[in-house]
């Protein structure tokens, strides 16, 4: 797939809305820490601040292994390709579990077939900062003895039944990486709402190592997103790098799912933590103005023929970092990218592939046949809900979609 060319402005809108960071946010200051603050938001007793999101998996599932016999993890066939890599990193199997038609839960059959007496923990995900069906993983699960961890890596603020997504499972983690509402650079948040597996998730914690040179290697990360993220860096810092792979044609490279195996493990300095205890303030407010923005916009791509916004199908009310349009095909999924991924107005796509079809995962993941998966792979881009992305782009992006469209 060729890069079409960028908006003629010099700046780039970034695929996500991400939390802009300030200065204040890293000179020190005393207050709450970092664990307290998001604790207290979040509305728990407590909260684990890990070194990413990946981590933060990494951490529950070593919890739950040593208290069960049980090695098969049960995870969403179209994720992100790092949960895969953290139940193989923790000595355990996957097993997939096809979604449910022309979305993003667990389809309830495939879901009933993969939960057996061998499943340690099933992973549902709330894909995008949209509320998934934990009542259904939750159901499934418990007919069988086995956990469940809910993945809102991508949905720090969002709640169902008055609470925190990630509290109706046994345990729930938060990605704070780069793009997301609020970031480390590179960061998580595990949290619980049984005090028994809390304890037994911080004492996983506690055994991570303190390792010098990954802390440095992330503080000057995070100075460096700090410098770079603004509209006019990003278009040098993200947006060349970006329609180089796409020149390529190297679409993985281009979405950043070109991981390896290798996750780092260890604890998150002071500092660090001190810049999102100070940036955890303006969260909320920064989430209203992007539900806002999102109510507006969703609205009228859901106008266009044959294309349907993903929502929280009322169990809540989710984040809004972008917006998942489902195209009525493959063919106006990929005229639609043709014409704006790379032009700089924040059009992309979430994850390149269903976990079976990314090379790097053979060996780790089952090949399955997932057609609901692999549908929503072949169909679905996705559109910033930036503060950054103006209406002018706004108007461009359905304008160029609605040309896509045509037969």
């Amino acid at each position: 797939m060729s890069a079409p060319e960028p908006m003629r402005r010099r700046a780039e809108v970034p695929p996500t809305a991400g939390l802009p960071p300030r200065l204040r946010d890293l000179l020190p200051g005393a207050g709450a820490p970092l664990d307290a603050r998001a604790a207290a938001w979040l509305g728990v007793d407590a909260a684990l601040v890990a070194c990413s999101g990946t981590a933060a998996l990494v951490i529950a599932l070593r919890a739950l292994r040593r208290t069960s016999a049980r090695r098969t993890v049960v995870v969403p066939a179209y994720t992100c390709p790092l949960v895969p890599l953290a139940v193989a990193h923790c000595g355990l199997e996957v097993r997939l579990c096809d979604l449910a038609p022309g979305g993003f839960d667990l389809d309830p059959a495939a879901l009933a077939d993969a939960c057996r007496t061998d499943t340690l923990a099933v992973v549902p995900t709330h894909l995008g900062g949209r509320v998934a069906d934990v009542d259904a993983a939750l159901a499934a699960a418990r007919r069988v003895g086995a956990f469940v961890v809910e993945d809102a890596a991508q949905a720090l603020g969002a709640r169902a039944g008055g609470a925190s997504v990630g509290l109706r499972g046994d345990a729930g983690f938060f990605s704070l990486a780069v793009g997301k509402g609020l970031t480390l650079y590179e960061g998580g948040l595990l949290v619980a709402r049984d005090a028994a597996m809390r304890r037994a998730l911080a004492g996983e914690a506690a055994r991570l190592p303190r390792r010098f040179g990954w802390e440095l290697r992330r503080s000057l990360e995070l100075l460096g997103y700090h410098a770079l993220y603004r509209p006019r860096v990003l278009r040098y810092a993200y947006g060349m790098p970006l329609r180089r792979a796409l020149r390529r044609g190297d679409a993985i490279a281009a979405v950043g799912d070109a991981l390896g195996p290798h996750i780092p493990l260890h604890r998150v300095g002071a500092w660090r933590q001190g810049v999102g205890a100070r940036a955890i303030a303006r969260l909320p407010a920064f989430l209203d103005a992007a539900a806002e923005r999102a109510a507006a916009r969703r609205a009228r791509l859901a106008a266009l023929p044959g294309v349907r916004v993903l929502d929280d199908a009322g169990r809540g009310a989710g984040t809004w970092p972008f917006l998942m349009l489902l195209m009525p095909d493959a063919r106006a999924r990929d005229a639609a990218l043709a014409r704006l991924w790379g032009a700089g107005l924040g059009v992309s796509q979430l994850f390149i592939h269903a976990l079976p079809d990314y090379p790097r995962l053979a060996g780790i993941v089952p090949a399955q046949a997932v057609p609901n998966a692999r549908d929503l792979a072949a169909r679905m881009l996705t559109v910033s809900n930036s503060p950054w992305l103006d209406e002018p782009g706004f108007a461009r992006i359905c304008a160029e979609l609605e040309a896509a469209l045509r037969p």
